[in-house]
């Protein structure tokens, strides 16, 4: 493992170390959305981006951060971490132990590794040059995708299909006619899922880059393949995203969008 993977590491356990503890209390919480919509942020959060940037600069002080609490400093770098301190904010004040604490490192431009943590079940999955893996109290284990080959023996994730609008709310519907199984409400837990070889595809719109740049490089280290709706790398710009566990999945489905 390289040095900034195992950097990686100690970070989820930073964020771990400071969001738990408020999970399941009566932790204050703040609704940040324009009125008739909900998007709660907590002390959790903002205290868990508050400790992963002070950890960040005291051991690589030339290196960029994006976070969703914070924003963006020298975003520009060669190394820059992206961080959502919790991702599913919604199932944490819910007492849910789906949400995860989101890590990433973009080196020119790209995500190389990701880090997926959820303290509350004790699993941190970490995807890199080094391949993808599995860390629990028991040690650390190999991940890979599964190589479901027909799209019609899918099993498929979204958070929530209210997410999706217009015409993209259709190519759900078809992605949904069409596969074996459709599950919601997993956040960034869906994408673990799929490098740990039990979910085959997650498709999602309306994504900052906080929220896809931790499971991309996790999705392709375990095997996988990560586009935007369009087959290419996703954008700032565009928050439509595809996570495949088996890569021969993926233009299928992409077809299927499309239609």
């Amino acid at each position: 493992m390289t040095d900034l993977e195992a950097f990686a590491l100690e970070l989820a356990t930073v964020a771990a170390d400071v969001s738990l503890p408020h999970f399941r209390t009566d932790v204050s919480e703040i609704n940040k959305a324009e009125p008739g919509s909900f998007d709660p942020v907590t002390e959790a959060d903002q205290a868990a981006e508050r400790a992963l940037r002070a950890a960040i600069k005291a051991r690589y002080p030339d290196h960029g951060i994006i976070g969703e609490e914070y924003g963006e400093e020298n975003p520009d770098a060669e190394y820059v971490w992206i961080l959502d301190p919790i991702d599913g904010t919604r199932a944490f004040i819910s007492g849910l132990p789906l949400w995860t604490n989101l890590i990433s490192l973009r080196h020119k431009g790209v995500p190389v590794i990701g880090v997926v943590g959820q303290p509350y079940i004790g699993e941190v999955f970490i995807g890199g040059p080094s391949g993808a893996w599995l860390v629990t109290r028991d040690g650390k284990a190999a991940i890979r995708t599964r190589k479901c080959a027909e799209v019609s023996q899918v099993v498929a994730a979204t958070t929530d299909p209210d997410i999706f609008c217009g015409e993209d709310r259709q190519s759900w519907d078809r992605l949904k006619a069409a596969v074996r199984l459709a599950r919601y409400g997993c956040d960034g837990y869906a994408y673990a899922m799929v490098a740990a070889g039990r979910i085959d595809v997650v498709l999602e719109s309306e994504l900052k880059v906080w929220d896809w740049s931790a499971v991309m490089p996790l999705v392709k280290a375990a095997g996988g393949d990560f586009t935007g709706w369009d087959g290419q790398m996703p954008t700032a710009a565009d928050g439509r995203v595809l996570a495949v566990g088996n890569p021969a999945l993926r233009d299928p489905i992409l077809a299927l969008l499309k239609v």
